[in-house]
């Protein structure tokens, strides 16, 4: 919500707003350009006839003060999508969704289109490099760049975000249940992306990854009138921890999973990520650029620079022993995603794992089995869980025996006390051995830098 508020302000429009509570880095963002409510808390006087709409939060509760008064006057309110579509119907709207790599698609596409010059909007789920928000809305960009999330729009429009962009050039990456206590099935979850596909433009296009059976059946039974644009994972090569992306793919691409002990030939492009996900997400993103007008060898050209969006494999520390990655993983094909990249970049180095269960839908005992096998790539996995985070979201309680069950495997060890699994890899023997540490929170509270430092991880 803030980066919307300055977004608007930078459009030139007068902006005010109000939450009970604002955190840091928005707090200091919001209050450099004089945005900043003079008190925290809701007071009824913030709305008044004079307002030409109000942008609801969705985390605003339904008997919020503003929000009656606000109705009571009849003003127009928007939920966020809902403005965001407002902003940009009048220019060519890419919407990336799936239930994975939304947000590195989006970064991708950004970053070839700031790379080449090419002005847009924007919307984006991470703080990216070389961008000072993760929305931008201006009168004069043509293209309008948006994550597309399945989660719901506000507390008054239960209508999914992505319902409501329509987009021209959409792409799906995956489908992966998530979101169990709004999505209560597998199959009203997909349900969610059938209507995503019917309600891109007529004429549009829609990329997909034919590597999801799931994403594939959606998009090619599709009655909407639009253009598929099929891919796959593209061929690489891995050489000395670098992999490199033969250039010249088709959508669909092939694979070589071998590492390669003799130099890539010359046609092939370097990377500064890895990982089979991210390069089907790389793929669909070569292909958005191509229907953007963005040629291939342009796209390389760009892509090349990519570090990746934050907390996305995000480097913390490497030395000449060990790496360093912390990842937002929390969902079963995610954490099996991001395992399977790790230990394939650095096939000859022991993993160790370590994942957070925070969500709503992880901590719920029922999709608990969903992660049976997620982790069974890692040397060693450890899975931790704040029973204390289970009472705040009025969740039945799971025990260390049920979540080691329900993952499974002899490599799997359970923490509920983060103190014990900084004790527990501080034991460890780094030589050649690599830490990855996936959560959509952050541990309560560890600092991976100082950690790193506490493992002697940094060169």
């Amino acid at each position: 919500m803030h980066n919307m508020a300055i977004a608007m302000h930078k459009k030139g429009f007068t902006v005010t707003g109000s939450d009970d509570e604002i955190f840091e880095p928005s707090k200091s963002r919001l209050e450099k350009l004089g945005l900043l409510p003079a008190k925290m808390g809701w007071d009824i006087n913030n709305i008044h006839p004079g307002l030409d709409a109000v942008i609801l939060g969705m985390h605003a509760r339904n008997d919020n003060p503003e929000l009656l008064k606000a109705k009571e006057l009849g003003l127009k309110i928007y939920s966020y999508p809902e403005y965001i579509y407002e902003q940009t119907k009048d220019k060519t709207r890419v919407v990336i969704g799936g239930s994975h790599g939304k947000t590195t698609i989006t970064a991708m596409i950004l970053h070839v289109l700031h790379f080449h010059k090419m002005n847009c909007d924007y919307l984006v789920g991470a703080q990216l490099e070389g961008f000072d928000t993760m929305v931008k809305l201006t009168k004069e960009a043509k293209i309008a760049v948006i994550e597309g999330d399945e989660y719901l729009s506000s507390p008054i429009d239960r209508r999914p975000k992505f319902h409501l962009y329509k987009p021209n050039i959409a792409i799906l990456s995956g489908i992966a249940w998530d979101h169990i206590n709004v999505f209560p099935t597998f199959e009203n979850y997909v349900e969610q992306f059938k209507i995503f596909v019917d309600l891109i433009e007529p004429n549009g296009t829609l990329v997909y990854c034919t590597e999801d059976k799931e994403v594939k059946k959606v998009a090619e039974s599709t009655k909407n009138k639009i253009k598929l644009v099929p891919y796959g994972i593209p061929s690489y090569k891995i050489d000395n921890g670098t992999t490199y992306l033969f250039q010249g793919n088709k959508g669909q691409g092939t694979k070589d999973k071998e590492s390669s002990p003799l130099s890539p030939a010359p046609a092939a492009c370097p990377l500064l990520i890895f990982g089979e996900h991210n390069l089907m997400n790389l793929n669909g993103a070569r292909l958005v650029c191509n229907e953007l007008g963005i040629t291939d060898e342009k796209f390389y050209a760009a892509i090349q620079s990519f570090k990746g969006a934050a907390k996305r494999l995000e480097l913390v520390a490497r030395n000449n022993n060990t790496v360093f990655y912390k990842d937002f993983a929390h969902s079963p094909s995610k954490l099996k995603a991001t395992t399977a990249a790790v230990k394939q970049q650095f096939p000859n180095r022991k993993l160790i794992a370590c994942m957070e269960l925070h969500t709503f839908s992880s901590l719920n005992e029922e999709f608990l089995a969903q992660y049976k096998g997620s982790m069974e790539l890692a040397d060693e996995a450890i899975v931790y869980f704040n029973p204390h985070t289970i009472e705040h979201k009025k969740l039945k309680a799971i025990s260390i025996q049920q979540v080691q069950h329900a993952f499974g495997g002899r490599n799997i060890k359970v923490y509920t006390d983060t103190a014990n699994i900084i004790a527990d890899l501080k034991k460890q023997n780094w030589n050649n051995t690599n830490l990855l540490m996936m959560s959509s929170g952050n541990f309560d509270g560890v600092d991976f830098k100082k950690l790193a430092e506490e493992l002697h991880l940094t060169q």
